[in-house]
């Protein structure tokens, strides 16, 4: 009986959940500008006195509007679906062994990308992007500076950051990306020397998997000349609550990448990325590139 009455309760508060995930993306216009994405709030600072929906501007004119968007983005999803993967043939997909997922060269290009520095906690770096010259790069810029708030509360700081946005279809669902045809994250990209951490965030389900974070440090050369890299996806390590975990051929179909430096040096710092693509490199073989745990 007790296990009935849990089950009971378990399934109500999943269809509670899955609820409220539908009304949020239904009202997305009317919720542009309120912040609901996060709840983090900076060390000594005062929470928001208004609720989030009490900055929402319902409009009916507006809402009719968005309908009429979304239900012509879910006509064109509907007919890529049906064409093949990706919108392409399925014979054109199998055979697919280079792709570029994001290239700048325009702002548009740059507009699906966020950067953020420590100042959301207080710190004092800066960071700016960019199109770099001839407008056939993204150019991140700025300067670290590893001075801890004095808040009383965070002890490191020094750190900028640049994401790209999540992909959404039509009514604000999440958009899955398919990367099983490949096994290497392909870059071109002209730093300055400093080292570089390249995140893959995964945004599953399950909320005790919600801060893993895939990660591979790549040391820039500098200079005038441009590097390629190529990253096996057996090469990033899965870093959450300190702990590593197998990855077999990681698809990791809902994700953002970013770039973050945080070196502890401080002074000016620049990364010039031309594009970022996925490779099948018939020559690599490896499956995982570290040690894996049992999971518990």
């Amino acid at each position: 009986m007790a296990l009935a009455v849990m089950l009971l309760n378990s399934a109500s508060f999943h269809a509670g959940c899955c609820r409220h995930k539908v009304l949020l993306s239904l009202r997305g216009p009317l919720l542009a500008n309120s912040k609901l994405y996060s709840s983090y709030r900076r060390p000594g600072a005062e929470p928001a006195k208004k609720l989030s929906w009490q900055n929402a501007d319902f409009s009916f004119k507006k809402g009719i509007d968005h309908l009429k968007t979304q239900l012509s983005l879910l006509k064109k999803e509907t007919q890529d679906y049906l064409k093949g993967p990706s919108g392409h043939q399925i014979s054109q997909h199998l055979l697919e062994q280079t792709k570029v997922l994001w290239q700048f060269r325009s702002q548009e290009d740059l507009n699906k990308w966020i950067i953020s520095s420590d100042v959301e906690i207080g710190g004092k770096s800066k960071v700016y992007i960019k199109l770099g010259r001839n407008n056939q790069a993204a150019l991140l810029y700025g300067t670290l500076n590893t001075e801890a708030p004095r808040d009383g509360e965070t002890k490191y700081s020094g750190y900028c950051s640049m994401r790209s946005r999540p992909a959404v279809g039509s009514f604000n669902r999440k958009k899955y990306y398919d990367w099983s045809n490949f096994n290497t994250l392909y870059l071109r990209v002209r730093g300055d020397g400093r080292p570089w951490m390249v995140n893959i965030y995964t945004d599953p389900y399950f909320s005790h998997q919600k801060d893993d974070l895939y990660s591979y440090f790549m040391f820039t050369r500098g200079g005038p000349y441009w590097e390629e890299i190529k990253i096996p996806f057996s090469k990033f390590f899965l870093s959450s609550r300190g702990r590593v975990q197998d990855n077999q051929h990681p698809i990791w179909l809902d994700k953002t990448l970013g770039f973050t430096i945080g070196d502890k040096i401080n002074g000016p710092f620049q990364l010039e990325i031309d594009f970022i693509g996925l490779l099948n490199d018939r020559a690599h073989r490896e499956e995982f590139a570290y040690e894996a745990y049992d999971k518990n």
